[in-house]
């Protein structure tokens, strides 16, 4: 329409009839979506995963649009100006409307409406556990309406059967040993009733939760869900899975589990590095004048150095000198000692307090991100006494140092500040789902995500 009705670009030399053109070019943007899998549900899905991956679909479309004008001679004439403005025109219209639908859906999600009833089965506590991991995020709309609990019967004589019926045989192995406590909205059954429960509670999602070495029961579980028509989540151990632990190859058809498995290709290695030393030079020269007024600011307000230095562990364990700019006063842990900063510290300046709300204080870092001891994006990175503290009592702590440390980091964007060693294990978790899943989509998504905290003066 831009083109042929408006004439936005110039005159055509072709007027095509817009109603073939129109249907044509909206039956192949259907069938290009459709083979892309932009139309297979997406439940509570990311609006910004989303959006890069219209853009994928639509940058691939656009390209195979190109091939075919220009082997058509009637459409040769089309510039270069004009395929972009169409290309831009199919992917804001799409994305606009998309995203308005995730919007209402999440909306819808958060009131409990258009929620996916899930049945939780699992080990002992992991069942709890897990239960209290999804009422923490009401946006993932699994409404839990069942759970059914596997545990250690209390004599190995008498097995704890709950339920009735159930024959712990049946999972083979080490199953004798096994009981089945089951809790659910209308009363108790045994493990050959879960289809029967998922029929009768409309259970869309199988949350199963169980701990290493415990192959048997999975089995089992995943034997009487076969044929029903609900979507199977495997939890398994945390550590080994979830934080990036092993990963699936294939050799020659033979299946083998990668043990510690590189973070990225080289490729979006290299790509990273690129980008951190090209974002923080033009960040730290074009608001030069900016970081010079804070540091004025900051001397005038309390006394002691504008830029404050620690010593923090780095990459493969490596100690750095790590820049800031000083949020509390001088000499802040001189009679305490190490200790972590809450939310509401005293021992912070009028101008520090609001450096942290911004995320400003963390500026300086970029020439830490120019020398190569950074990233702009990563696990922070924690001072060595902590660290030796925190390595003896978390486990896989020390997996964070397989990639290089973030001026901000998946578990900023999503978690609170560390008050407390409960804190900082919450926090290691999500370090080691970032490191799991570590790509150049998921580190733009933490940064657009940081820069809408700084926005909002929502850090800390």
């Amino acid at each position: 329409m831009a083109r042929f009705e408006w004439t936005w670009f110039e005159d055509p030399t072709v007027y095509p009839e817009l109603t073939p053109v129109i249907l044509g070019l909206g039956a192949y943007w259907l069938m290009v979506f459709f083979f892309a899998g932009m139309y297979r549900e997406r439940y509570a899905a990311s609006r910004f995963d989303e959006l890069i991956s219209i853009l994928k679909v639509v940058a691939a479309g656009i390209l195979v649009l190109i091939f075919a004008i220009y082997i058509d001679t009637l459409h040769s004439g089309t510039t270069r100006s004009e395929i972009f403005f169409y290309g831009a025109a199919v992917y804001l219209s799409v994305a606009l409307f998309r995203v308005l639908v995730r919007t209402l859906q999440k909306t819808l999600i958060l009131r409990g409406i258009g929620t996916h009833k899930a049945l939780i089965v699992g080990w002992g506590d992991r069942v709890d556990k897990l239960h209290q991991d999804i009422g923490r995020y009401p946006a993932a709309g699994l409404d839990v309406v069942g759970m059914i609990r596997l545990r250690q019967p209390t004599t190995a004589q008498q097995p704890a059967i709950v339920g009735g019926g159930y024959d712990g045989n049946a999972i083979g192995g080490d199953g004798a040993n096994l009981a089945l406590d089951v809790s659910i909205s209308n009363g108790i059954a045994d493990i050959d009733e879960i289809p029967e429960l998922i029929d009768q509670l409309q259970v869309q999602d199988v949350l199963i939760t169980l701990g290493p070495n415990q192959n048997d029961e999975l089995m089992e579980i995943l034997r009487v869900c076969d044929g029903k028509s609900v979507s199977l989540k495997l939890v398994p151990d945390f550590y080994s899975v979830i934080g990036g632990m092993a990963k699936t190859e294939h050799l020659y058809g033979l299946p083998l589990i990668e043990v510690l498995p590189a973070p990225m290709p080289a490729w979006e290695e290299s790509t990273k590095r690129l980008i951190d030393f090209t974002a923080s030079l033009i960040i730290l020269i074009m608001g030069m004048p900016a970081w010079i007024l804070i540091a004025i600011g900051i001397w005038s307000t309390s006394k002691g150095p504008a830029i404050y230095k620690q010593k923090r562990v780095g990459y493969k364990g490596k100690v750095f000198t790590m820049l800031k700019f000083r949020t509390m006063v001088a000499n802040a842990e001189a009679k305490t000692g190490p200790v972590w900063a809450s939310e509401n510290d005293p021992r912070y300046t009028s101008i520090g307090r609001w450096l942290r709300k911004t995320r400003l204080d963390e500026i300086p870092q970029l020439w830490n991100v120019l020398k190569g001891e950074m990233s702009l994006v990563g696990p922070r990175p924690e001072r060595p006494y902590f660290v030796e503290k925190l390595a003896k009592e978390i486990p896989l702590y020390s997996r964070r140092y397989r990639v290089k440390p973030g001026i901000t980091g998946w578990a900023q964007v999503t978690w609170h500040y560390d008050t407390s060693l409960d804190d900082v294990r919450q926090k290691v978790k999500y370090d080691l789902f970032y490191i799991a899943n570590l790509s150049l989509r998921m580190d733009l998504k933490i940064l657009f995500l940081t820069v809408r905290t700084a926005f909002l003066g929502k850090g800390q």
